[in-house]
């Protein structure tokens, strides 16, 4: 079958069952661009009522589907067309991996009996995908009504990941092979709790003079914040785990990961430590500074619902079950008194907030500083990888678990603008700024069209220094001249215009102040781009 043909789906077709079953896990949206393979897929999702949003770029679709796999915990859904479709979103689908996301990958491919003589747009899917997904399915129509069950169960096992699914033109067209049964709908129970392990983990805590935790992304996905925090234990986060506890709080000391100033004073915390509590905690976000940051003699306890693939750290003890249950027992006693006696916390949070504070009058540190007196409550937050992202992730003190969401395990360019519009399709009701450097809004600048075209309200704050301000860094750290890094002055108020939205450049901390006010209270694409010299960043982080 061609782009061409006559397309005629029955009501229990292959292209029906999928799009029914995962209509039936929650699946209500689908992201990618079209081609001919997909077509009645497509046509199928519209009638099982899930939406199809069109975006500009099928690396940037399967990140909009990640980021509403983030604010709903039901997979994302990426639609690709074959060959260059599918090839195009592999950068996508391993930040899916890195960033542990759940998403579904169905891409459209020859049919069969063209495979052996067909070769135009042929590669193998399977192969290309390998290194990325868990498993790597073809639909048929024999196993069309039990696939489903088999890649959501896969999808959402920890750690969470991309499952690929091959689905032919005329198998979609076929008739599905009866259901035997409805879907398993997997409820994972709550096991029951070691009494020894219990023991154990509370006699160490008990004893502990100065106990640390470092919490990760599951912790968070766990909802593990609200038994934290009244143990009046001190908490470090990974920047995906970043509000787990509120981070006004006298206890979080922050997130960590990649800076090195913040590195200097929260790691020889961890030294000093006494016990040593992973929650959650998979270090894939965390750089050299946190190989095997413990001492010999330290004591590290790590509680985890699955273990990570990784070397990074060594533990003298992992209890491993579900987190809810093993971090629940951590509350059963009062909070710990007692504990790091000399001050050292409120000492720590001191010289953190000295060393990120406003040093000019203007600059991304007061870009940053403005967002933050102007963000609404309950508004969420999407950052690019670059300068800002680092500068930002330490200053920002966020309240609430996935209040900014960013790509910081496998850290791509691109993905503020797609995570935005993927939490925005999830919880319209949500205000949500997307923040990113004029280098990543280039990358991605098609996707203000879906902005217009999907009616979201987003504010696009661009912090414009002419530069791709992080590598120039690396270059002068290593004594090299800046070399294809400078980006020209893109006129970003004019382009917002141009995509029907509300376009506004500033220059002062006056000016953003009055911006921000205004793309809050409006409505529909609202940008601004913050114009500063990418010097600002020497030193700062």
């Amino acid at each position: 079958m061609n782009e061409f043909s006559e397309i005629s789906v029955a009501s229990t077709s292959v292209a029906d069952q999928l799009a029914r079953d995962l209509f039936s896990f929650g699946i209500r949206r689908a992201y990618g661009m079209p081609g001919g393979e997909v077509v009645a897929f497509i046509d199928a999702l519209a009638r099982a009522g899930i939406q199809f949003v069109l975006a500009r770029n099928e690396s940037a679709a399967a990140i909009m589907a990640a980021g509403e796999a983030q604010m709903t915990g039901v997979p994302g859904l990426l639609v690709t067309t074959l060959g260059p479709g599918l090839a195009n979103a592999v950068n996508g689908i391993a930040d899916a991996v890195q960033e542990r996301n759940p998403l579904i990958v169905v891409s459209g491919v020859v049919d069969s009996a063209q495979r052996g003589t067909y070769t135009h747009q042929i590669i193998d899917h399977a192969a290309l995908l390998r290194p990325l997904v868990k498993a790597s399915f073809e639909v048929s129509a024999q196993n069309a009504a039990v696939i489903v069950q088999r890649v959501v169960d896969l999808a959402r096992q920890a750690p969470c990941g991309p499952v690929h699914l091959d689905l032919a033109p005329q198998v979609a067209l076929e008739r599905s092979g009866a259901r035997a049964s409805a879907p398993v709908r997997t409820v994972k129970a709550l096991s029951s709790f070691d009494a020894d392990m219990q023991s154990l983990l509370q006699g160490r805590l008990q004893a502990a003079k100065r106990p640390i935790i470092i919490a990760g992304l599951e912790a968070a996905r766990a909802g593990l914040g609200e038994f934290l925090a009244p143990l009046n234990i001190p908490v470090i986060t990974t920047y995906k785990a970043k509000g787990l506890i509120d981070e006004h709080s006298a206890f979080s000391l922050g997130a960590a990961g990649l800076s090195p100033l913040a590195d200097r004073i929260l790691l020889p915390l961890v030294k000093q430590s006494d016990l040593v509590l992973l929650i959650g905690y998979d270090p894939i976000e965390m750089r050299p500074g946190w190989l095997d940051p413990f001492r010999a003699d330290q004591e590290v306890v790590e509680l985890t619902g699955h273990v990570c693939d990784h070397a990074m750290h060594r533990a003298n003890w992992r209890l491993l079950g579900n987190l809810h249950r093993l971090v629940e027992a951590l509350s059963t006693r009062k909070p710990l008194e007692n504990t790091w006696i000399g001050g050292e916390i409120a000492e720590a949070k001191e010289q953190l907030a000295k060393i990120f504070a406003v040093p000019l009058e203007w600059g991304p540190h007061a870009v940053f500083e403005s967002l933050a007196q102007h963000f609404p409550d309950g508004g969420l937050l999407t950052v690019d990888s670059g300068a800002h992202r680092i500068l930002l992730s330490q200053m920002w003190r966020a309240r609430h678990a996935f209040e900014m969401l960013q790509s910081s395990g496998w850290c791509t360019m691109g993905s503020a603008l797609p995570l935005a519009i993927g939490a925005k399709m999830a919880q319209p009701a949500r205000k949500v700024v997307a923040v990113l450097g004029d280098g990543g809004l280039e990358m991605t600048l098609g996707e203000l069209g879906t902005i217009r075209d999907q009616n979201l309200d987003i504010v696009v704050l661009v912090v414009q220094d002419k530069s791709l301000g992080l590598i120039e860094l690396k270059q002068s750290q290593a004594g090299l001249a800046s070399n294809g890094v400078r980006l020209g002055a893109t006129r970003f108020d004019e382009v917002a215009r141009a995509f029907g939205g509300h376009g506004v450049e500033v220059s002062s901390r006056a000016e953003l102040d009055l911006a921000l006010a205004a793309a809050f209270a409006g409505r529909g694409l609202n940008l601004i781009s913050a114009k500063v010299s990418a010097t600002a960043y020497v030193g700062a982080f």
